[in-house]
C-alpha cells in the first residue's frame, strides 16, 4: 500500500531527490525522513541496517527495503505505475543503459563537481567538469530529435539524469551551450507533480 511508503532522504542530495521527484510524479503519499548527512546520521547503526553503505535514499515499502536511487526508481515504476510508461518493457534495456550513465558519468561528472563546490569534497574538480562536458555533449545530441531521452514521453531514465544535470551550474558547469538539454529540463519541470530540489549557493558549507 502506498500509505506505508517511507523515504529516507537528504534535501541537498541529488540521488535522494530523484526518488522524491519520481514518487511525487506518481502521486504517491510518501513520508519523508530527513537524514542529516552533514552530521553523519547516515552512518548511525539504525540507518546502516537499512542501507549497508550508509547512504540515501532508502525506501521502506511495507516489509520491503529498497536502497540505491536507481533501484528505488525501478521498484516504484514496476509497482506503482500500472500504465508501464515509466519503464516500458520494450525499451527497458535502453532505460537501464541510461540508469548506468546516471551511476557513472553523471556521478563522476556534474555530481562530483557539485560535491566539490557545495560540500567541499576533496575531489579533482577539473576532471569532474571535463567528464560533465563530455556527458552533456552526448545528452545534447540524444535530445536533438526527441522530447525525452527515450522518445516522446518521459521514463525513469529522465528522472535519473534530471537533478544533477539541472544543478550542474552549482558545480561550476554551465548549461548555456546546451539548448536541447535546457529545453528537456523545462519539459521535466512542467510535468504534473514536479518538485524541485533545494538550490544551494556554490561554495557553501551546507
Amino acid at each position: 500500500m502506498a500509505d506505508r511508503l517511507k523515504l529516507h532522504t537528504f534535501e541537498l542530495s541529488g540521488h535522494a531527490h530523484r526518488a522524491v521527484l519520481f514518487a511525487s510524479l506518481l502521486g504517491l503519499d510518501v513520508e519523508l525522513i530527513e537524514v542529516d548527512l552533514t552530521a553523519g546520521a547516515q552512518k548511525a547503526p539504525g540507518h546502516l541496517r537499512l542501507h549497508p553503505f550508509g547512504q540515501v535514499p532508502v525506501l521502506e515499502d511495507g516489509d520491503e527495503i529498497v536502497w540505491e536511487s536507481n533501484a528505488v526508481l525501478v521498484h516504484l515504476a514496476r509497482k506503482y505505475d500500472p500504465s508501464g510508461s515509466w519503464l516500458p518493457k520494450e525499451m527497458e534495456a535502453v532505460v537501464q543503459a541510461w540508469l548506468s550513465v546516471a551511476s557513472g558519468q553523471l556521478t563522476d561528472g556534474p555530481c562530483d563537481a557539485r560535491r566539490v563546490t557545495v560540500f567541499g569534497a576533496d575531489l579533482d574538480h577539473e576532471k569532474a567538469k571535463t567528464i560533465a562536458a563530455g556527458l552533456f555533449e552526448v545528452l545534447e545530441a540524444a535530445l536533438s530529435d526527441r522530447a525525452f531521452l527515450i522518445g516522446d514521453t518521459p521514463t525513469i531514465a529522465d528522472i535519473a539524469l534530471y537533478t544533477y544535470t539541472a544543478h550542474a551550474p552549482e558545480g561550476g558547469v554551465s548549461l548555456e551551450p546546451y539548448a536541447n538539454i535546457r529545453a528537456w529540463l523545462e519539459r521535466i519541470e512542467a510535468l504534473p507533480g514536479f518538485v524541485a530540489m533545494t538550490a544551494t549557493k556554490a561554495g557553501s558549507s551546507a
